[in-house]
């Protein structure tokens, strides 16, 4: 499993980050019963930043919490990673390549304080969230997507004993 992290934040201390997230990548995987030969690129921003993003990407000119880019297609991201086809992997390291995820470091702290729990349940929940796009779910689909999507959030942040107070 590779992660690649570009750490553009200065709100949050960034020891221990990098196995942090590895961590939730790892345990969302199995969870899911998915190879983990994978590549997933995090940029850790602030707001300003995140804003330009979706600005830029999904015309919506706010910052959000999360921004997922994934590079296969929803609706066989889950398949991919059982029998990755060659031009899904990274020619290098032979891992599939999911997509990028951007994370507003400012959304997490204030989100954490508004729902009374830790920042690090916050950065769990965003890296969960995000990872989960990357692997075609889609909690806007419908209320039944919603559900399954939210479930296996809150499923796989337990399991790293990242739960809400």
């Amino acid at each position: 499993m590779t992660l690649l992290m570009d750490n553009k934040q200065s709100i949050i201390n960034d020891e221990g980050l990098q196995a942090f997230f590895e961590d939730i990548v790892r345990a969302a995987l199995a969870h899911l019963e998915l190879n983990d030969a994978v590549e997933v690129s995090l940029i850790l921003t602030d707001n300003e930043d995140i804003r330009q993003y979706n600005r830029e990407y999904r015309g919506i000119d706010q910052a959000t919490d999360v921004l997922s880019f994934p590079m296969l297609d929803p609706d066989v991201a889950s398949d991919a990673l059982k029998d990755p086809l060659p031009d899904h992997k990274n020619p290098d390291t032979g891992d599939v390549v999911l997509g990028d995820i951007i994370i507003s470091a400012e959304k997490a702290v204030s989100q954490a304080e508004e729902y009374g729990h830790s920042v690090k349940r916050e950065l769990g929940f965003l890296m969960v969230h995000g990872l989960l796009h990357l692997l075609g779910y889609d909690h806007e689909k419908d209320e039944a997507s919603e559900k399954e999507m939210f479930g296996l959030q809150e499923d796989i942040l337990g399991s790293l004993g990242l739960t809400r107070p």
